[in-house]
């Protein structure tokens, strides 16, 4: 018998997409806390040291939009199997998802310490902060492993019904590296003063906590780690349909992170201030969009259960419920944003360039943050529709297409204040597309129920 709790193909939508967007906003939040809190440390030890941040965070992106695009593979195969109430293939899917993300970590390890000043003097990071993005990379890169292991197995826990677990275990992580960071930055007490190498050895430690707590979950609680080893057939079968939904979508999440880095290069022309207080910005902007993130997070699982009971209508009225309250809750965060931005972003630096910087962001850009709300909640659902080259297309029309000449000209003709109106442009664009592409799809699914 399926948990009542966990069963998101019966019950109240409403209900359901709240009891799941609650714990994952509290996940969510512990996951940009993480950032903020590392930021406001490394902050205390200068500009140029911030600023080595904000150059890691584009990579960084690109690196967290692979595991990303794996954990969405997995959950649009794990939580349809659910649904479908076959909990053997549930298991095996999960298994065979974490072999395919060791492999991928360990891959990546090997091209990010081959490539790390190459990669950021093409970002525009100057001889006197490459030194320290150098020394943050070099230690965070071996973290690969211990951050996209407990990712993917978090999706199989979500794919379950259950968020409050994956949640926990996030939070727990953020305890831990607030802990270690000031110990291991400034060297309190027994431990060395290691600067930003100190804050990439905390992040190192507290995610390896993590990885262990959910495959503990995964294995012991969840049944869902199986140690049969399997033919070659049925493990390439699994990994190519992960890597069908979780290569473009991947894909199309890096887009989001090298668009990032073209606006950090942009930002750079103007001053290394403007590039800090961009990082600072862009922290307060996933820290206060966190709900919708946690909501589109919530439709994965709330799709796939559905898709594989075949209840579409489900799926349409809770794709349509979240977008209104994404629209609204932007816009509640735009006249937030509008009247404290300084106020906020003096909290993480007090050099008046920098909030500066960062509270022109937040006023031009917080009123278009709902409609990127909307983009992540419909690509969401359109990847565990196993419609993932769609969803990658919305992100490339809305980015590449639309974003990048908007960025470039309104830089040339309005400097910062330009480039941060393109970016709400951009987002704003993509909210409307996305709405387009999802009710068509949908149309399509109610015509051809076969298809569930």
């Amino acid at each position: 018998m399926k948990n009542q709790k966990r069963d998101l193909t019966t019950g109240p939508i409403h209900k359901k997409l709240i009891n799941l967007t609650l714990p994952m906003m509290i996940g969510i939040m512990s996951m940009v806390a993480f950032n903020l809190i590392d930021t406001y440390f490394v902050g205390q030890l200068g500009s140029l040291q911030l600023a080595a941040l904000s150059f890691t965070f584009p990579v960084i992106l690109v690196l967290f939009s692979i595991v990303q695009g794996l954990g969405i593979g997995a959950t649009a195969l794990i939580s349809r199997s659910i649904g479908k109430g076959d909990r053997n293939k549930a298991a095996r899917e999960t298994t065979d998802s974490l072999v395919l993300a060791v492999v991928i970590a360990g891959v990546f390890i090997v091209i990010g310490l081959l490539t790390v000043e190459p990669t950021f003097r093409l970002l525009g990071a100057s001889d006197e902060i490459l030194p320290y993005v150098t020394e943050y990379m070099t230690i965070w890169y071996f973290t690969l492993f211990f951050v996209i292991i407990p990712f993917v197995g978090n999706s199989a826990i979500r794919s379950t019904g259950d968020a409050r677990t994956p949640s926990m275990i996030m939070v727990f992580a953020v305890i831990i590296n607030a802990i270690l960071d000031p110990l291991l930055i400034f060297g309190y007490g027994p431990f060395p003063e290691l600067g930003l190498q100190g804050a990439a050895i905390a992040t190192a430690i507290s995610r390896a906590m993590t990885m262990v707590l959910s495959l503990w979950v995964l294995y012991h609680r969840e049944k869902l780690i199986v140690t049969k080893i399997p033919s070659w057939d049925v493990l390439s079968g699994c990994w190519k349909a992960i890597l069908y939904i979780g290569i473009p979508s991947g894909l199309s999440k890096m887009i989001v992170p090298i668009t990032t880095g073209v606006v950090t290069a942009l930002l750079a022309e103007h001053g290394e201030f403007v590039v800090a207080g961009y990082g600072v910005a862009t922290r307060v902007e996933f820290l206060a969009m966190s709900i919708l993130f946690a909501l589109s997070a919530s439709i994965g699982p709330f799709t796939g259960q559905n898709y594989g009971a075949g209840e579409v209508g489900r799926i349409t009225k809770g794709v349509n419920y979240s977008n209104v309250f994404s629209v609204c809750w932007g816009l509640l965060l735009a006249a937030i944003l509008f009247l404290l931005n300084e106020p906020i972003a003096s909290i993480f630096t007090k050099d008046p360039e920098v909030i500066s910087a960062t509270g022109l962001y937040l006023k031009i850009v917080s009123f278009s943050f709902g409609f990127q709300g909307i983009v992540q909640i419909v690509n969401s659902n359109i990847n565990t529709l196993n419609k993932p080259l769609v969803a990658s297309l919305i992100v490339f029309i809305q980015m590449i297409v639309i974003g990048l000449p908007t960025l470039y000209l309104l830089n040339d003709l309005k400097g910062v204040n330009g480039i941060y109106l393109g970016i709400a442009v951009m987002y704003l664009c993509g909210g409307l597309l996305s709405v387009w592409f999802n009710q068509r799809i949908m149309k399509n699914i109610h015509l051809k129920p076969s298809l569930v």
